[in-house]
């Protein structure tokens, strides 16, 4: 194996600055995601009794069928509610396969911008199949983070919904019940968008991967023929 030839020169040239801004993004996806932690409270007041204020926890990976409200509903307003009350949903696929394809991206372009400070000369070298093969590698993580980033946009959409909905089983006159709070999830939608934005720049990265490729370098011409004695 070749010695690696360390220099900053890449980070200069379109390769490996996308390189660069893809590993940089990707922090931001799977950080804004996997990071979330929110809650809704809502004010029950029973009839003829004190009020009681109840509150369900959830975040990644957003099972919300598991945020139980607590203090438990069932010793309130004369046992109307004969079990936990949970939230509705469970939208943990979505956020898992895009936080994987966050992390993944975020391997794999450090891997392959350390592999362009060090071993540019190889990658570059006649008969390299290297290129190709990162070509290959950067068009299936642009897929992925269109899959990923449109699955995880449409749960969120879902996730808002359940989050804001009234609480289940709420019987009126006997009871009401009034949200008092709901976590902003505006770091959410800023997931989605840093999922689209690193979509973008995998896509546009493709096309310097692809420049390095014999697919559009020439082959270099033969050398040229002696003269016929």
């Amino acid at each position: 194996m070749a010695a690696p030839r360390l220099s900053l020169g890449p980070l200069k040239e379109p390769l490996g600055l996308m390189r660069a801004l893809q590993w940089f993004f990707s922090i931001f996806a799977f950080a804004t995601c996997g990071g979330f932690e929110g809650s809704v409270t809502y004010r029950v007041t029973c009839e003829g009794r004190e009020n009681h204020t109840v509150t369900a926890t959830f975040g990644y990976p957003f099972r919300l069928n598991h945020a139980v409200f607590q203090p438990s509903l069932t010793h309130l307003c004369n046992h109307t509610w004969p079990k936990d009350v949970h939230l509705v949903g469970d939208f943990s696929s979505a956020a898992r396969f895009f936080v994987g394809v966050a992390v993944a991206a975020f391997l794999y372009s450090l891997g392959a911008l350390g592999g362009y400070l060090g071993y540019l000369q190889v990658y570059r070298c006649a008969g390299s199949r290297l290129p190709l093969m990162d070509l290959v590698a950067s068009g299936l993580v642009a897929a992925l983070w269109l899959v990923a980033s449109s699955a995880w946009a449409q749960a969120l959409g879902h996730v808002r919904a359940a989050a804001g909905a009234p609480l289940p089983h709420c019987p009126s006159p006997t009871a009401s019940c009034a949200r008092t709070a709901l976590t902003a999830m505006g770091g959410l939608g800023a997931s989605v968008a840093f999922g689209f934005l690193n979509l973008v720049l995998w896509a546009g990265g493709s096309w310097f991967v692809y420049k390095e490729t014999p697919l559009h370098r020439p082959a270099p011409p033969p050398g040229p023929t002696p003269a016929p004695m």
